[in-house]
């Protein structure tokens, strides 16, 4: 059996006992192709967990911190050794839980594969298990069903099947038996073709199993899924290459320091061995990967309560402030996937129609103004209304249809005309269904005045010739419709007599009268418009990529205004393109229609290629694996798939497309806080290091224990920056282009800043410690004073980071829960210097006023400094500024 859909339905024959296809497969070879080829059902591979686990402590950071801890275990101060180990163990569970908690879609897809299937074998009809499927069995369909395998459809009668999820087309698509003239087809347009997990919506019909399980087009999306290499988000590229050049300038520092300390023979081998590991557990910021986590699982959390976004990966937030490229589905994302009717053409009369979507809330509207009452305008929304078989309802303050969309569109315009609560007097007689044959539907009525009319709906190209129509008028009209992207609909009617019970095909083309037709179009949503122009603003570019036809795509990116001019490619031209040709297209075209899931795939790949941050959003099947591979993928809450959901990082729980400006404005502001966090915790972690470092230098006893750097990175360092958390946006947070791929974290200022800040903190430490020895006072007190130096000077320091204005500015209390972070900060270090069993832990002492007076007064200076460093900056900022626009 081969498995291409171009194949005749003679040639498909030849395969069955007579030439007939209810005949089916024989039950002994359906076993042995089972045996052969496998169940037609999708495996998923999963990581183990312990896997997951020990991949955490893949990090440099974590590297370094674990052999400190073994070299103070051999040395024998096995407190220090726990307090590292601890240290180490959080970082790893913090990071554990994060990815241990990302779903797996693959499952979702598995789950959409339906339970059992009608086949004929042996010339019976019989149901067996989908999993027993195998090519060439032919598959009974009718409808409700899921389809269980891609099918080439053999015999159909009125067969419409629902393929929105996995092509992207808002309508149920008619399919026939008819043979295609070549394989290079579009999804969507193969009509003699059904696909696996799509849903038989009218009719029935037979299909002949084309392939199974992983072969089938959502078996493909499944393989693509779970092949699909992330990458890591810009931050943490950055986080992760800073760490790593840390850890080397440390690592290289040390070796150094050590070599040094034993050609001066100062220190004994112990004794130089525990000032090294101090030095290296100093200057190491252990606190990084935990900050970084906190910071951002406050603002998951934030988003989820306040901005209608569930973030999935905590990464996923701040790769929101970074992006530069918005790849997104049309149906359903940027529109409604709502048909509606926009514009109404009677006989010497034009109307528009306003309103989107099913919700029967708009006016039809002639010349600017609401349309007059007229007999010709009822007599078309009562034939529309009426030639239908589609039901709307209203659900839990949400209105939906259950029918064709293009259907149900007509519902709604009547409701707008007459009102939401108004029943039709008209009584329903006999009724003709749509049928892709003649691709039109009719319903005999009886008339509140007692007369019988039909009244008829359907393509133009059927009704117009019933109607007789002359000239070209009217096909002018259909085709200036057309050419806007909207799908045309012609309306009719015909006057019978009282005895007429029945509708003919021959009776309707005896004649009707034309009534009109009826412009529809799934419309853009209206939020979607202002948020593009607010992304366009952030330097974000949106591109729409579709299954749809390439004209109605290009209507809708110039009605959403994606840019002054759209340029369009379809699936079919993207594939003859060179790998080069791709990356150049992937940025130059704003609309990707007729496109396929690994079209969308390679799309993203393109975008990423040429270093776009790239976010990737839809809802359907289809989008699955582009959702997976972009930086950030996102899914719609309450219309997107459950595939879509699993193989996303973040959720609009509203689906509104507008919620990502917010939220991307939300990630800058982490990004934002973060950056600031880091540059505030490096100089900490610096100093300590400098400490250590020029105590060596000079020959002098070690000032701190490892214990007492282990306080000052993590549980200093965490409370103080959970300030950041709280940090509102900058002014102008939007009006800035996104990071760039591969940018620094740092630039030549932030480094200088954190080199000073460092040098400051350690001499300005070493000057006290040395100060009160000279005045007579112990070892513990000094080191106690340093400790606490440190950690003041940082609470002054978190006033000029925190924003780029002056610190003393309005700006002072935009942050209040910092105040109280702070005020917690100070308890704890109260704590540290004052409560017995912890001076015995981390080898502290009690303070006089005078020393806390000396404490304070190094946090102000510190302060002064760099709060005169950033006037300087900001005066050099507004003379390049004069200089520019003079």
């Amino acid at each position: 059996m081969k498995e291409d859909y171009y194949q005749s339905i003679n040639q498909l024959k030849k395969d069955y006992p007579n030439a007939d296809f209810e005949q089916g497969l024989l039950t002994e070879e359906a076993k042995e192709r089972l045996l052969t080829d496998g169940p037609n059902k999708l495996e998923t591979k999963k990581t183990p967990k312990w896997r997951i686990f020990i991949r955490q402590f893949h990090n440099m950071i974590i590297y370094i911190l674990i052999v400190a801890a073994l070299l103070t275990i051999l040395m024998g101060h096995y407190s220090d050794a726990i307090i590292i180990g601890l240290v180490v163990i959080i970082n790893a569970l913090i990071g554990y839980y994060q990815e241990a908690n990302a779903s797996d879609a693959l499952d979702k897809i598995k789950e959409m594969l339906a339970i059992e299937a009608t086949v004929f074998r042996d010339g019976q009809r019989i149901d067996v298990s989908t999993e027993d499927l195998v090519v060439g069995d032919v598959v009974f369909l009718e409808a409700g069903d899921k389809v269980p395998a891609d099918l080439r459809i053999v015999d159909s009668d009125n067969l419409r099947i629902q393929e929105a999820s996995l092509t992207g087309e808002a309508d149920s698509i008619e399919k026939t038996a008819e043979d295609l003239p070549n394989q290079n087809i579009p999804l969507a347009e193969q009509i003699n073709r059904a696909f696996a997990s799509t849903s038989v919506t009218n009719g029935s019909g037979l299909g002949v199993v084309t392939a199974t399980a992983e072969k089938t087009q959502i078996g493909q999306i499944s393989t693509e899924v779970g092949q699909v290499k992330t990458r890591k988000s810009p931050l943490m590229q950055q986080i992760d290459g800073l760490g790593k050049g840390v850890s080397y300038v440390v690592i290289g520092a040390a070796v150094l320091l050590f070599g040094l300390g034993l050609f001066l023979e100062t220190y004994s081998l112990s004794v130089l061995s525990l000032a090294i590991v101090t030095m290296i557990v100093g200057s190491i910021p252990e606190g990084l990967p935990a900050t970084t986590s906190v910071i951002l699982a406050m603002g998951v959390s934030d988003m989820a309560k306040n901005k209608h976004t569930i973030v999935k990966s905590l990464p996923a937030v701040e790769t929101l402030g970074s992006v530069d490229v918005i790849a997104t589905d049309k149906t359903g994302t940027l529109t409604k996937n709502e048909m509606t009717v926009k514009d109404i053409f009677l006989a010497g009369h034009q109307y528009e129609v306003s309103g989107n979507g099913y919700e029967p809330k708009g006016k039809i509207m002639e010349n600017g103004r609401e349309a007059a009452s007229s007999e010709a305008l009822e007599l078309f929304l009562e034939a529309g209304y009426q030639a239908n078989d589609t039901l709307l309802y209203k659900e839990d303050r949400r209105w939906g249809i259950n029918g064709e969309p293009t259907d149900g569109s007509f519902l709604t315009l009547y409701h707008k005309y007459f009102g939401e609560g108004h029943e039709s007097e008209y009584q329903e007689v006999d009724m003709l269904p749509f049928d892709s044959d003649y691709r039109y539907m009719a319903k005999l009525v009886k008339a509140p005045n007692g007369k019988q009319l039909i009244f008829i709906k359907g393509s133009p190209d059927k009704l117009f010739p019933m109607a007789k129509v002359q000239g070209n008028t009217w096909s002018k009209i259909v085709q200036e419709l057309s050419e806007t992207g909207k799908r045309v609909v012609a309306v009719g009617y015909k006057e019978v007599s009282a005895e007429q019970k029945e509708i003919s095909h021959e009776l309707l083309y005896e004649g009707i009268g034309l009534l009109g037709v009826a412009g529809i179009i799934d419309p853009p949503r209206e939020e979607v418009i202002e948020s593009l122009k607010d992304m366009r603003k952030a330097g974000v570019e949106v591109k729409m990529i579709t299954g749809d036809h390439p004209l109605t795509a290009k209507t809708i990116g110039e009605k959403l205004g994606l840019a002054p001019k759209i340029q369009v490619i379809t699936g079919q031209e993207w594939d003859q393109l060179s790998q080069d040709e791709k990356e150049e297209a992937a940025v130059s075209h704003q609309v990707f229609a007729r496109t396929t899931p690994k079209n969308k795939l390679e799309i993203i790949e393109a975008l990423q290629a040429k270093d776009k941050v790239t976010a990737m959003t839809g809802d359907g099947v289809n989008d699955a694996p582009a959702l997976k591979r972009a930086d950030i993928g996102v899914a719609m809450g309450i219309e997107g798939t459950d595939v879509a959901k699993d193989s996303a990082d973040m959720i609009l729980t509203n689906d509104h497309f507008a919620t990502m400006s917010v939220a991307i404005r939300e990630g800058r502001r982490i990004y934002d806080n973060i950056k600031k966090s880091i540059l505030f915790l490096l100089p900490t972690s610096f100093a300590e290091g400098l400490i250590i470092a020029f105590t060596i230098l000079m020959q002098q006893e070690m000032p701190l224990q490892a214990t007492q750097l282990l306080w000052i990175n993590m549980v200093s360092a965490i409370t103080i920056q959970f300030a950041f958390i709280f940090e509102p946006a900058e002014d102008q947070i939007m009006e800035r282009p996104p990071q760039k791929t591969g940018s620094r974290l740092m630039n030549k200022h932030d480094i200088f800043q954190m080199a000073y800040v460092s040098v400051l903190m350690a001499l300005i430490s070493l000057v006290a410690h040395d100060w009160l020895l000279a005045q007579g006072l112990d070892q513990i007190t000094a080191s106690t004073m340093m400790v606490n130096i440190i950690v003041i000077s940082k609470i002054f320091y978190l006033f000029n980071i925190r924003t780029s204005k002056f610190a003393f500015s309005k700006e002072f209390f935009s942050n209040k829960p910092a105040f109280l972070i702070i005020g917690l900060m100070v308890v704890l270090q109260l704590i540290l210097t004052y409560v017995p069993f912890m001076q015995q832990a981390f080898h502290t002492a009690p303070m006089s006023m005078v020393e806390w007076g000396m404490t304070i007064l190094a946090g102000l200076l510190i302060l002064v400094i760099t709060e005169i460093d950033k006037w300087i900056r900001m005066k050099r900022q507004e003379t390049r500024l004069r200089e520019l626009y003079n």
